[in-house]
């Protein structure tokens, strides 16, 4: 499945370049718009199909309770304690480096969030390192899930409640799809608010 994913992304990269040097930009644009927001609808519409399916879903939602907000908030806090030590170790700016791994995966949030406060260099860099983040999830799942099934929760951060859900389902059981979705979905939620947060403290 895997093979599948990472050659679909590198033929849709394929396809975007072509466009944009000889195609229409229009094109571009209808793309981004309805395919893109299409494609993701539907793949939340049939990750809810076999959540539904599941009939101890729901009891065991309610069994986790609030400690189904246990592992996104130690995503979190793992994240920006990485970004610091990735600092530390490469000679960055502290604050502007967790700010960057503040997105949790969400790419398209953090590139021109991380770009409005500290420039254009470092919102590419925003992008670039969240967007990596769920790649590296996809590419490495067959691994890490075999070391926990929660190891490709917390690497894909806030990609786990769309585009890394399918592929955590499939190697990490069923029964992770709650989990996965719920720290994906909170993590989601608070990114704005911590990159806000940490780029207040430059």
């Amino acid at each position: 499945m895997i093979k599948y994913i990472v050659l679909a992304l590198v033929l849709g990269i394929g396809a975007g370049y072509l466009n944009s040097n000889w195609g229409s930009i229009g094109a571009g644009f209808w793309v981004s718009d309805y395919v893109f927001n299409g494609a993701l609808i539907v793949l939340l519409f049939v990750m809810g199909l076999v959540f539904g399916l599941d009939k101890e879903s729901v009891s065991k939602m309610r069994r986790m309770g609030l400690k189904i907000l246990v592992i996104p908030i130690a995503v979190a806090l793992g994240s920006i304690l990485g970004g610091t030590v990735s600092a530390l170790v490469l000679g960055l700016d502290v604050v502007k480096t967790m700010t960057v791994t503040a997105g949790y995966g969400w790419y398209t949030l953090a590139g021109p969030m991380v770009g409005q406060f500290f420039g254009a260099q470092w919102g590419a860099l925003g992008f670039v390192v969240n967007f990596l983040r769920e790649l590296f999830t996809i590419v490495t799942i067959s691994v890490t899930a075999r070391i926990d099934k929660y190891a490709p929760i917390a690497l894909g951060g806030a990609t786990t409640m769309d585009t890394t859900l399918p592929v955590i389902v499939r190697y990490c059981g069923s029964d992770s799809l709650i989990a996965a979705f719920s720290s994906g979905f909170t993590l989601s939620i608070i990114a704005p608010f911590t990159i806000i947060a940490v780029a207040a403290l430059r």
